[in-house]
């Protein structure tokens, strides 16, 4: 599955570098793959989750048998000689027995003492420990172990899902992230837009008056109040420029092209709204998962401990040859031999300590609990906040919407008297700035509602890539 996920988001980045090659827009879904590849915290997560799923194999491997294979070798070049001296050996007294002859052995006396020890020569003894060796295979197999190998795998299993969640959380947050850095990019650019077209009616408007004041129809004043005006509007076109420069540089840092590059966007906000779920609640966030998940993980425990206070049970066979210690060159071992062992524990008095340990395991799972229900409670103010904040920016951007349509009627109106005389040059400047004050209060309420529903949607746990 990973390996698929990667394929994918190589095909975007191909696709992503070809569009800013052709100076073709670049899009949210793109700009979010190449920051879900590029970024740290999500190698890091990745890992994370690489090495959760290897500790459940190796708390896998528990449930099968051990085995192992053992070789011993002993070489030395010393000997061992070793002589014994004996002499005589006294078999028995003989005066102990010259009661109990009978007459007719009786000619036997003169012998008896011949026959009271036995001599026996000195004795040589050579042992050899080179080239002495022993090789063998054992299996080890618990049988019971009061639940804890079982217990530790589920254990590990619980630890590998919560990485995943840790991952998709992670995820989300670089999500959000880029949506901020992506539509305040389109914010600025739009913002340049406006103030580079309130300049060009200045600029247009100036020239008008200009013209009328060299034919002598218009004062000096009006000219240098005009000039004024305009001098503020290229101000806010440097400025405007700055702030798209700055944008670019950092969406550029985010999804991991230089700060140089050239980063192509839709012309205009999209202002038709996501449609989302104002019913959806925080039980697919993974933070809320992630919660359950660390309960889930606390009765797991609570088991391992009771675990240690219940009896084990373990059976081990082995299979050895031992060759080797010559004595006088004939090897004292020399053969095969099979052995079986079982071994059972069972605790029988620890004075307390393991109805201690558990309760102190059950606490901690309650306190886990109570962590979950205050979180929780935190998790649904700051889903409703959310939805306020996303709603008030719709109704802002309508209301922005209808003030922009109502003040280009005004500065329509406002131009035409103007022209004709009926107002004064105040009036029609103050018309001028009206406009471009509510186009720029347009698109700050459109970048607005966007943010809103980025993180209304985390909030929500439906903040996904499409």
């Amino acid at each position: 599955m990973n390996k698929i996920k990667q394929s994918i988001t190589l095909i975007l980045l191909i696709c992503c570098f070809s569009n800013l090659s052709g100076q073709e827009t670049l899009t949210l879904e793109q700009c979010r793959a190449m920051a879900l590849e590029n970024n740290k915290e999500i190698a890091i997560a990745a890992q994370n989750k690489e090495m959760a799923m290897t500790s459940v194999k190796s708390y896998r491997a528990n449930f099968l048998p051990r085995i192992s294979a053992m070789g011993l070798g002993y070489y030395a070049t010393g000997q061992n000689d070793v002589k014994i001296k004996i002499d005589d050996i006294q078999l028995y007294d003989p005066s102990s027995i010259s009661g109990y002859i009978p007459p007719f052995l009786s000619f036997l006396t003169p012998y008896i003492d011949q026959f009271s020890s036995v001599s026996v020569p000195d004795m040589d003894f050579n042992l050899k420990l080179n080239n002495t060796y022993m090789a063998g295979v054992f299996v080890e197999q618990p049988v019971f172990m009061g639940g804890k190998i079982t217990t530790a795998y589920k254990m590990s299993k619980i630890g590998n899902e919560l990485s995943t969640l840790s991952q998709q959380l992670t995820e989300a947050e670089v999500i959000v992230q880029t949506d901020d850095a992506y539509w305040l990019y389109v914010k600025a650019t739009e913002l340049h837009k406006s103030a580079t077209k309130y300049k060009e009616v200045l600029d247009e408007f100036y020239r008008m008056i200009e013209n009328a004041w060299k034919g002598g129809m218009k004062s000096q004043n009006d000219a240098l109040k005009v000039q004024v005006k305009l001098n503020e509007a290229e101000l806010q076109v440097l400025q405007a420029s700055n702030g798209v420069r700055l944008a670019r540089m950092n969406l550029c840092h985010i999804i991991g092209i230089p700060l140089s590059s050239d980063v192509p966007l839709p012309e205009t906000f999209d202002e038709a709204l996501s449609g989302i779920n104002r019913e959806a609640g925080i039980t697919t966030r993974p933070e809320y998962a992630m919660l359950n998940k660390q309960i889930e993980f606390k009765d797991r425990q609570v088991k391992l401990v009771r675990s240690d206070f219940l009896p084990n049970i373990g059976v081990s066979g082995g299979y050895s040859y031992a060759y080797g210690m010559r004595l006088n060159n004939e090897p004292l071992m020399n053969s095969a031999s099979f052995s079986a062992v079982v071994s059972v524990k069972i605790p029988l008095f620890h004075w307390g300590e393991g109805a201690y340990k558990i309760r102190m395991a059950n606490y901690e799972r309650k306190i886990a609990e109570m962590q979950r229900d205050e979180l929780s409670e935190k998790m649904q103010l700051e889903l409703m906040q959310a939805l306020n904040i996303y709603e008030e920016a719709a109704m802002e951007v309508a209301l922005t919407t209808r003030s922009l349509e109502q003040a280009e009627e005004n500065l329509r109106v406002s131009r035409n008297h103007y022209e004709a005389g009926m107002t004064t040059l105040a009036e029609h400047l103050e018309a001028q700035t009206l406009w471009q004050k509510a186009s720029s209060d347009l698109i700050n309420a459109k970048a607005k509602m966007k943010l809103s529903e980025t993180r209304y949607l985390k909030a929500s746990g439906t903040l996904t890539i499409h």
